[in-house]
């Protein structure tokens, strides 16, 4: 496996009806470097985000979409989501504020 830092854990946060709706409860969606587990998400965001303390960790995986171009098919890439969940006494996510 690649030597990786807790910034490369982290790829993006992910922006949908059902994530935003999540963050409620405090469950946040990123979408993750595939080589990362469970202990790595959690160290990166408790890194990244100052006051944020992570409760569990939901990972899965996403098989690329077949897709056509004419006669040709080929598949999308395949990506890792992980829904990390903090606690009560945790600090909200800042990236997510304004939205």
């Amino acid at each position: 496996m690649a030597n990786i830092q807790y910034y490369d854990v982290i790829l993006k946060p992910v922006i949908t009806e059902k994530s935003m709706l999540g963050m409620t409860d405090k469950k946040y969606t990123f979408l993750v470097h595939p080589d990362s587990n469970k202990t790595m998400i959690k160290e990166a965001v408790e890194k990244m985000f100052d006051g944020a303390k992570v409760s569990k960790v939901n990972t899965m995986n996403q098989d690329g979409k077949t897709r056509r171009r004419g006669m040709t098919s080929g598949k999308t890439a395949k990506v890792k989501k992980a829904i990390v969940w903090l606690t009560e006494d945790s600090k909200d996510i800042e990236l997510f504020q304004g939205l």
